[in-house]
């Protein structure tokens, strides 16, 4: 995050992440991209302790009743931990936004409560093995059943699957419906029957537990209904802020984490007798990784700041998609740029770039893949004109012969 935009309490706030992030242990990090470790479980507990987990929350609740302006900061600090990290201790934001906004009395009880203090842990099942992108084409099903419903289906990709305690599920509850009003959302235990099925072997983002889960005939107590029924899909568009909030600011700390190697690097590498960052070729991807990181994360706070004015829904979804999509992408590039400086040894595991570079390929995918990102952002600039909004003037006449209007065909 730029220094000048920060305030004094965010400055706290941002001693205090780092202090946490000093005390990760080195043996976590390694042991989770060998999968030797399935699921950090003493990593959240720590945050919670510490009481930095769902920063945005309620006081009352265990949060800190903080903006998103101020959990972006602790966001971007993880960041630098790896993906995997960042991922956990993002779902802690992004389920709990659910159960916060949406939720009852009796779920913030007996989930957030007890999630904010790293005692229970949560997963979100949303890509089916049918589906990635197609979102709304979910075939997993919840059947109301007396003061039940009864659960079936599959989702894959499910960060946690092996390791939470509990389930954010989508579950079509009326097949007759058009797809945007036939989805419900539950919390589902995960000793109600929930079956792990498969364990992925990742590329990168590894130490997550990251599986295939299978329900069959499983029993959800209709006071795990999240919302109103049918309702999933005004729980899917606002979940998509903090899914991709927590991406943006997260792929900036492992960003920054690459710079900070690489240009470390070249100021104590030689070749031909000077150090490598007095060549241009050198010095000018340093110059460009710093510009990058500076341009997106100013778009992301001032998103950050949109979020909290309540701006309209439209206009944030865009600002969400732009800060994802400009986030991820400038960090592979970043991380790219990090192994090219550094040469061979920065395809070794003797520095962490390889490791970076496995970790941030995911993030252009996960939360909704950024061709989906440019989608949206088309979407929403048309949809509300933009390309109209502000004109002092009208453009199209300032050139020469506007006025052959003739020559200006659409059809």
């Amino acid at each position: 995050m730029l220094e000048h935009i920060l305030n004094e309490k965010q400055k706290s706030l941002r001693k205090e992440v780092v202090d946490f992030v000093r005390w990760v242990p080195k043996s976590l990090i390694l042991n989770m991209d060998k999968d030797a470790v399935r699921y950090p479980t003493e990593f959240l507990k720590e945050a919670g302790r510490r009481n930095l987990l769902g920063l945005r929350f309620p006081k009352e609740l265990g949060g800190r009743g903080l903006l998103w302006q101020d959990e972006i900061i602790a966001l971007e600090e993880i960041g630098v931990l790896g993906s995997s990290l960042a991922c956990l201790y993002s779902l802690v934001s992004i389920v709990g936004e659910a159960i916060n906004k949406f939720g009852t009395d009796y779920q913030k009880e007996n989930y957030l409560i007890p999630m904010l203090k790293g005692e229970k842990f949560c997963a979100e099942a949303l890509t089916e093995p049918r589906g990635g992108s197609d979102f709304f084409g979910c075939t997993t099903t919840a059947r109301k059943q007396g003061d039940y419903f009864i659960l079936n289906g599959q989702k894959r990709f499910v960060v946690g699957a092996e390791g939470a305690d509990f389930f954010m599920v989508y579950a079509k509850t009326d097949e007759g419906a058009a797809p945007h009003k036939s989805m419900s959302v539950f919390l589902v235990d995960r000793d109600s029957g929930v079956r792990s099925e498969y364990i992925y072997g990742l590329m990168g983002t590894r130490g997550g537990g990251a599986g295939r889960i299978v329900f069959k005939d499983v029993k959800v107590s209709e006071k795990n209904l999240v919302g109103r029924l049918n309702g999933g899909a005004e729980i899917f568009y606002q979940m998509m802020i903090p899914e991709r909030m927590t991406t943006a600011s997260g792929a900036i700390g492992t960003a920054k984490s690459a710079l900070s190697i690489a240009a470390k690097y070249s100021t104590r590498r030689k070749a031909f007798g000077k150090f490598i960052r007095d060549f241009e070729a050198v010095s000018f991807k340093i110059a460009d990784s710093i510009t990058s990181i500076d341009a997106v994360s100013s778009l992301v706070y001032s998103t950050a700041i949109a979020i909290d004015s309540g701006a309209e829904a439209g206009y944030v979804r865009r600002l969400v998609s732009e800060s994802k999509k400009l986030s991820t992408e400038t960090a592979w590039r970043v991380v790219n740029d990090a192994m090219q400086i550094m040469g061979g040894i920065g395809y070794t595991d003797i520095f962490p770039i390889e490791r970076m570079l496995r970790d941030i390929r995911l993030m252009m995918i996960w939360t909704g893949t950024n061709e989906i990102m440019d989608l949206i952002i088309q979407h929403e600039y048309f949809k509300a004109s933009e390309f109209e909004k502000g004109r002092t003037r009208d453009y199209e006449e300032d050139a020469s012969e506007s006025d052959k209007k003739e020559e200006i065909v659409f059809e």
